[in-house]
């Protein structure tokens, strides 16, 4: 009788760490896309300490760029507009690099995308993306199963809400990109430090969350209270 040969779905943690950080490059380019931002800021933060460390800005205005400087794709089953600029592709590689970098190192907490008011800076949807990690991966080597199929369901899942959420002052609005990492980590030398830019009184909404088996994200996303809403 001929033997039967199972194939697993090994996930080690160079690939967790492509899977999320690649997440976190796809849901950059979507906010550019769904939020027409004019600008956004990375910052960075140790744990327990407001922002601290240093500031990467590119300035992002859409009406400048024609339509040949964009690539329709779809990712995660969604229709996506991939701008060409160089800037914002180099902002976003070298945002991806870092963030995989902390995850292999089991040093990344969380990534906050903070939404703003053009005008006025104020804060009106802070997206907060709670990662834990799989210690024993990170010191000892060792590696997981899971499917692809599965983590890529669980993403979409995430995205599918997201564009779902529907606001009109986000036509105008622009984002911060924040990372809470451990104390011990060193403070990348192109990030400031910032405040954690918090909403008072927020309507909080939890999304779904994936896993890699090595890194979960969790995400919660918290709304400014519309006025109307609470008379």
């Amino acid at each position: 009788m001929a033997a039967r040969t199972v194939a697993k779905d090994i996930i080690t943690l160079r690939g967790s760490a492509a899977i999320v950080s690649e997440f976190f490059a796809y849901l950059v380019y979507f906010a550019i896309d769904k939020l027409m931002s004019e600008f956004f800021v990375g910052y960075f933060s140790n744990q327990d300490m407001l922002p601290t460390g240093l500031i990467l800005v590119i300035l992002y205005n859409r009406g400048v760029y024609p339509e040949e400087s964009f690539v329709k794709v779809k990712k995660y089953g969604l229709p996506m507009l991939l701008t060409e600029d160089e800037g914002v592709k180099s902002f976003i590689t070298n945002l991806t690099a870092q963030i995989s970098e902390w995850l292999e190192a089991g040093k990344l907490q969380r990534v906050v995308l903070v939404i703003m008011s053009k005008a006025t800076s104020e804060v009106l949807e802070r997206w907060n993306f709670s990662i834990e990690t799989d210690g024993d991966v990170v010191e000892k080597g060792v590696s997981r199963e899971k499917s692809d199929k599965e983590i890529m369901r669980e993403i979409q899942a995430i995205m599918r809400q997201i564009a779902s959420t529907e606001q009109d002052y986000l036509l105008s609005g622009v984002f911060d990109v924040l990372a809470y990492t451990d104390k011990d980590v060193a403070v990348p030398f192109t990030w400031i430090e910032s405040d954690p830019k918090l909403i008072a009184n927020p309507q909080m909404v939890k999304l779904h969350s994936f896993d890699t088996k090595i890194h979960k994200v969790d995400t919660l996303v918290s709304y400014k209270n519309d006025e109307w809403d609470e008379q």
